[in-house]
């Protein structure tokens, strides 16, 4: 009896070590790091402004646009067609530079099962709002989400939307070239929909050019209507996830390569103006 517990015993060690390692069903993302692909073609980070300069309606607009978007076939194959089949993604929102709402954290996308899942975990998340514009804080909050990511990425990019210049945190210039100088691209989406009114400026897209963004193959897509939104955006993530450059896009050289058209501190002085300082 003694001999064939003892058989029985050794025959499910060798089972138990033959067996690939389980990955429960109910981790999160965060606990199933461990297991990510150790390459995707990019990295993007997904920075969405819900300053109170926004309206309610731009906000619906603006979400459904990235929700949209990753629901797409075009996003879907263009993520198919890349060199590793596979992106990542981490998007959140913000507005001053302590104000950050992160509604999806680092997720790999190789199918289209995954990016409708990544959508609608985007789509169900709370609508929020915060005062202030900080570029600079969400260029820093993306710059230290590539850091850590739990993969190596062939690109590195951070996308910016918003509709107003920086007005809070330190100098967006400053924050943009430390971010170019780690070899990261900063791609970006004015929303210029409305009139400038006291901390608004007219040129928002001349100021994204020569303040924000950067890095190779950086452009600017701008928003000037509410019915661009989920085309404009749609545009963009593949632009983003392709590499390759589109028709509705303006490609334009490094932002530091040139005297800025625009004061790159108008946000800031405008702030200060209003404030009486």
């Amino acid at each position: 009896m003694g001999r064939n517990v003892r058989i029985a015993a050794a025959c499910l060690s060798l089972l138990i070590a033959a067996a690939p390692p389980a990955v429960a069903q109910g981790q999160s993302p965060s606990q199933r790091q461990t297991v990510m692909p150790t390459e995707v073609d990019v990295a993007l980070v997904l920075a969405v402004d819900i300053s109170f300069s926004m309206d309610l309606e731009e906000l619906a607009l603006q979400r459904a646009g990235y929700v949209e978007a990753l629901r797409s076939p075009e996003v879907h194959k263009a993520i198919a067609n890349g060199a590793t089949g596979r992106i990542a993604i981490s998007f959140f929102e913000w507005a001053g530079v302590n104000i950050q709402h992160h509604l999806l954290p680092w997720t790999v996308i190789d199918s289209p099962e995954s990016a409708l899942a990544a959508a609608a975990e985007i789509e169900k998340q709370p609508t929020r709002r915060g005062q202030r514009t900080s570029i600079s804080g969400a260029i820093d909050v993306s710059v230290r989400q590539l850091d850590e990511a739990p993969f190596r990425a062939l690109r590195k990019v951070m996308d910016i939307s918003g509709d107003g210049p920086n007005n809070s945190g330190r100098i967006v210039t400053v924050a943009r070239d430390e971010a170019l100088r780690k070899g990261i691209s900063i791609n970006g989406l004015p929303i210029a929909i409305r009139k400038p009114g006291y901390l608004d400026i007219n040129e928002l897209d001349l100021y994204y050019e020569d303040c924000v963004i950067g890095g190779q193959g950086a452009f600017v897509i701008p928003i000037t209507e509410k019915s661009q939104f989920i085309q404009t955006i749609k545009t963009k993530l593949i632009m983003e996830i392709s590499d390759a450059p589109s028709e509705p896009a303006r490609l334009i050289m490094p932002a530091q390569a040139r005297v800025p058209r625009v004061s790159c501190t108008v946000g800031e002085d405008m702030w200060r103006n209003r404030m009486g300082n």
